[in-house]
């Protein structure tokens, strides 16, 4: 912009650049958005960055240190499966999930597969859930936590089987319901305080509670 045009001519190019910037500025950060992850949908290297990172990046608290060969190595021949159960209940001073409630199973062992490949493995980064764990029934995560309130009602949990009091938590789809369990829900704590409960497992409990008693519940 020319130092010798007018100044109301200034004034008027300064307003005109800066209406045509602020919507690209608007465009440019939807557009980041956009593309920004979701949940459930992250690589094993955006979960290591974002959470594992605050640890194992410097083997805090006794982690296994990304880059540490002979540390992972030892870990590694549990294979995944056996990894990823272990990071999804925690182990010595790390918390279930990494301390993230949120992040999925299958985040997970994706991140576990990114730490051991950057430790000298080469392990395949899971694509599907299928390529996790094999989980537990309904009724035994059922059996082994949730009756604890579910049984009684205690502190207005739905009872197990009562389904006037299921269906209306259940209207906006199954999967809406498991990812309120899997936060926390009123009195009940993330994961219904069973930190080493999968997704799948969770889904599966309380399929079982609604359908309990009409044959249909899975066992």
């Amino acid at each position: 912009m020319s130092d010798k045009m007018p100044g109301v001519w200034r004034q008027v190019a300064v307003v005109a650049m800066l209406a045509f910037a602020l919507p690209l500025g608007a465009q440019q950060a939807a557009a980041q958005q956009a593309a920004a992850p979701k949940a459930g949908d992250r690589s094993g290297k955006q979960v290591v960055d974002a959470t594992c990172a605050s640890c194992h990046a410097s083997g805090a608290n006794g982690a296994p240190k990304i880059g540490d060969v002979k540390a992972w190595s030892a870990r590694s021949k549990q294979g995944l499966s056996s990894l990823t159960k272990e990071a999804i209940g925690g182990i010595r001073k790390m918390p279930g999930h990494g301390g993230d409630a949120t992040l999925t199973d299958l985040e997970i062992g994706r991140a576990v597969t990114y730490m051991v490949n950057q430790s000298g493995g080469k392990w395949t980064e899971p694509a599907s859930p299928k390529d996790m764990a094999k989980e537990r029934s309904g009724r035994q995560i059922v059996e082994m936590q949730c009756y604890r309130c579910h049984e009684n009602g205690t502190g207005g949990a739905p009872k197990i089987g009562d389904r006037q009091a299921w269906i209306p938590r259940v209207s906006q789809g199954l999967d809406n319901v498991t990812r309120s369990a899997i936060r926390g829900h009123g009195g009940m704590p993330a994961r219904g305080g069973m930190a080493d409960v999968s997704d799948t497992e969770l889904r599966n409990a309380i399929a079982y509670m609604l359908n309990y008693g009409t044959g249909a519940e899975k066992k």
